[in-house]
C-alpha cells in the first residue's frame, strides 16, 4: 500500500474530529416557529384559571386593540425571571392574557402572590391543546396579537429587559 493512502483514515478523522467540534461550539439554532404568524389565532375556549377570574377565549382577541398572550406555569423557573418584565409591559398599558399550561389552581395562585400578576384574563390550559394549537413549543412563549384576533409576532422564550424595544415595537405594529 502506498504512504499517501495509509493517512486517509486519519485525514478522514481529523475532518470528522473538526466537523464535531464546530457544530458543539455553534450548535443549531432550535427554535420552533408557529406557523401561524400573520394568521388569526384558532378557536379556542379555556376554563378559569384561578376561581373568580374571567374565563379565556379566542373571541376575547378580537377587541380593536393589540395585546399580548403569554404561556406561563408556576413550576416554570424562566416564568418567574420573565414576571417583572410582564409587571412592567403591563404599567406602560400593554394588555396582556396569560395561560396557564399543565398547572394546578393553587400553584398558579401562588405564583401570582409571589411574582405579581400582569393578566387581564388567565385561561387553563390542562393538557396544552390550546398551546399546541397556537404552535407553541414550551413555556414561556408570547404572542402578539392584533386588535382583530390575527397573530403578528412569536416570541419564544422569557420576554426579558432587553426585549422590551422589540415587543413594544411589535406591539406598536399590531395596532
Amino acid at each position: 500500500m502506498s504512504r499517501p493512502v495509509r493517512f486517509v483514515p486519519i485525514a478522514l478523522l481529523v475532518v470528522f474530529l473538526a466537523f464535531v467540534a464546530w457544530r458543539l461550539t455553534v450548535p443549531a439554532d432550535t427554535t420552533i416557529r408557529s406557523k401561524l404568524e400573520g394568521k388569526p389565532v384558532p378557536s379556542f375556549a379555556l376554563p378559569e384559571a384561578l376561581p373568580a377570574r374571567a374565563t379565556f377565549g379566542s373571541t376575547d382577541l378580537a377587541t380593536g386593540k393589540p395585546r399580548i398572550v403569554n404561556f406561563f406555569a408556576s413550576w416554570c423557573v424562566p416564568c418567574i425571571a420573565e414576571a417583572p418584565v410582564l409587571r412592567e409591559l403591563k404599567a406602560k398599558g400593554v394588555a396582556i392574557d396569560g395561560i396557564a399550561v399543565r398547572d394546578r389552581p393553587e400553584d398558579i395562585a401562588e405564583f401570582l402572590k409571589e411574582n405579581g400578576d400582569p393578566y387581564q384574563r388567565i385561561g387553563a390550559d390542562a393538557q396544552s391543546n390550546v398551546q399546541m394549537a397556537l404552535g407553541s413549543s414550551g413555556v414561556p412563549e408570547s404572542f402578539v396579537v392584533d386588535g382583530r384576533g390575527i397573530i403578528r409576532y412569536q416570541h419564544v422564550g422569557p420576554i426579558m429587559p432587553q426585549d422590551l424595544d422589540l415587543i413594544l415595537t411589535e406591539l406598536e405594529k399590531a395596532k
